[in-house]
């Protein structure tokens, strides 16, 4: 547990043993209620992820010329009634904070049930579930604070930003414009920056940190502390590692690609039904969560999750 690996690190020596877990767990026998059963804790593990909203701010020709006429009436009318409008609004507001919490804690949660069904070869939702509940809820509340605080740092640096990018537009002073434009020009690696640290953050949680906590039965800032040991010893490797996981969520995507070609679309419309996309997808998630695992236990046996 310093650091330092025993043996040969290797970003492609964990792949054949992760397919073999994928074969172990899901095909050997093929059972196809316990396909049900794991792929719930998978779907656990990936409430949350994907999806979006996608916004059109693009200002059309009727936007130029002024509100239309619908929304003339929709202003007046909430302008008229603020005195119930602003309540409902706030408590809509509200009941979307607690269910992305509520989710949220049930993704973290159903982590250590995934992977507790990777590492020890079982189907299981129940013993999982209570065994690491104090785990779950560690690694919710450090992804809540990590969440706030990235936000707050990613949503000041774009709204100072924003500021300089108008001030550099609509002042005519020379001096000025020119701060602006060198702040921005400062501003927006630092906003790049800050998002790729953010997201190697939440990234190295979900693929050592959470194993080492499986391991320990500890809290996530302690098994964070452990897992720095190995980070600062070993930077090489794990950027090497991160730049393979791009190589294998490119070949994740073009198996899903061919598969939608191939079943003339209807494969990503079934992959889209919640809870029965993932126990579709099952084979791909165990061998995402098997690949991080069969890597960190290469730094010894400490960190393997697949030792009795």
């Amino acid at each position: 547990m310093n650091g330092q690996p025993t043996n040969r690190i290797s970003v492609t020596d964990p792949i054949a043993p992760a397919i073999e877990r994928v074969k172990l767990l899901l095909f050997k026998p093929f059972d196809i209620s316990n396909w049900f059963v794991i792929g719930f804790c998978a779907w656990l593990a990936q409430l949350g992820k994907g999806g979006g909203f996608n916004f059109n701010f693009g200002p059309s020709q009727r936007c130029r010329q002024g509100l239309p006429e619908p929304l003339h009436h929709a202003k007046d009318f909430v302008l008229d009634n603020l005195f119930w409008v602003i309540p409902v609004a706030a408590i809509i507001f509200l009941f979307i904070i607690a269910v992305g919490l509520a989710l949220a804690w049930l993704n973290s949660r159903g982590r250590f049930m995934f992977l507790h069904c990777v590492a020890t070869n079982k189907a299981e939702v129940k013993v999982p579930w209570y065994k690491f509940r104090q785990q779950g809820n560690s690694l919710f509340l450090f992804r809540l604070a990590a969440g706030v605080i990235s936000f707050l740092c990613v949503a000041i640096l774009v709204g100072v930003t924003i500021l300089c990018f108008a001030v550099s537009l609509g002042t005519h002073n020379a001096g000025l414009k020119i701060s602006a434009i060198a702040a921005l020009v400062f501003l927006l690696p630092l906003i790049i920056t800050a998002a790729i640290a953010f997201l190697l953050l939440f990234k190295f949680t979900n693929d050592f940190v959470v194993p080492i906590m499986y391991l320990r039965n500890c809290r996530c800032l302690s098994a964070w502390r452990e897992f720095l040991t190995i980070l600062k010893a070993n930077k090489a490797r794990f950027i090497l590692y991160l730049l393979f996981q791009i190589v294998i969520a490119i070949a994740i995507f073009a198996i899903i690609a061919a598969a939608t070609v191939a079943t003339c679309c209807c494969a990503a419309c079934i992959l889209l039904i919640p809870y029965i996309g993932t126990v579709l997808m099952l084979p791909l998630l165990v061998f995402t969560r098997a690949y991080s695992l069969m890597y960190i236990r290469q730094f010894g046996a400490a960190f393997d999750v697949f030792l009795p």
